[in-house]
């Protein structure tokens, strides 16, 4: 007879193979972990999905719809709207959202804050449309992830900083981060929105995210499938991606809570 523990174990979906089987693993791995955190968070109507890009995450992660998805790249919101899950989907600026005052409960935005450049502005954004005690949940890269490259540390051990340097310039920008900051200048952003940090986490260990950087180079075969069909995994099966899932698996079901890790999820609520 199944434990308690092992019965709930097996009620959860299983998010990395949910991932990997659609996207290069490096960022199926990422979205599995994120994805995870949110089952245990409460989400009330209305949301907001701040950057909801193509609406694959949302869509493979929550069991209902959000009520809004915005972005300002016309053909991802598209591919969003085909999903179903989102009830509307809205071409804009995050950092001018066409909704009245304190109109959302929630606010979701997964991974998308850091590609912004005047991200303050989008955070101020936020406080306007949110209800007071309204959710604002939404995770990053930390101020740790570019000391987490494994590339440039090796380059580093070997005094060869200039390269190591060059390095971290070059991932960050093929990332598209435009901050990659520490909870203590996230919360005073969030401060100055009118937010009041509730908690956080780092997550994504230093194994994990070489998992992840490594990634970008041995999942040029997935770029050129895309490139092709249209389709990231060709032959999306258990025998095709055996070898991928087993390297990720680990990464997957380590604790949520990695105090080195590279990326930081922030739970804040509007003040009153």
């Amino acid at each position: 007879m199944e434990s308690n523990k092992e019965k709930a174990l097996t009620d959860q979906k299983d998010y990395l193979w949910i991932q990997i089987r659609e996207l290069p693993y490096f960022r199926g791995l990422l979205r599995s972990v994120e994805a995870k955190f949110y089952q245990d968070l409460e989400v009330k109507a209305p949301i907001l999905d701040l950057g909801c890009g193509d609406g694959h995450f949302a869509s493979r992660t929550f069991d209902f719809q959000i009520d809004v998805g915005i972005d300002p790249w016309k053909g991802p919101l598209y591919e969003a709207a085909k999903t179903g899950a989102y009830r509307n989907v809205i071409r804009c600026e995050g950092a001018d959202i066409p909704f009245p005052d304190r109109y959302f409960q929630t606010i979701i935005s997964n991974s998308v804050l850091e590609h912004i450049p005047e991200v303050d502005a989008v955070v101020i954004e936020a406080g306007r449309v949110i209800k007071p005690g309204g959710t604002f949940i939404f995770c990053v890269p930390n101020h740790q992830f570019l000391s987490n490259l494994s590339v440039s540390n090796f380059f580093d051990r070997i005094h060869i900083h200039f390269l190591a340097n060059a390095y971290r310039s070059f991932f960050n920008k093929i990332s598209r981060h435009h901050h990659c900051d520490s909870p203590e200048v996230w919360q005073k952003r969030l401060d100055q929105a009118g937010f009041e940090l509730i908690r956080y986490w780092h997550y994504f260990s230093p194994g994990a995210f070489h998992t992840l950087e490594w990634g970008h180079y041995f999942g040029l075969p997935s770029l050129i499938c895309h490139f092709l069909t249209g389709k990231w995994i060709l032959f999306p099966t258990k025998w095709n991606l055996w070898l991928t899932e087993k390297i990720c698996r680990r990464w997957y079901e380590e604790d949520a809570e990695q105090p080195d890790g590279a990326y930081t999820f922030y739970i804040a609520r509007k003040r009153s």
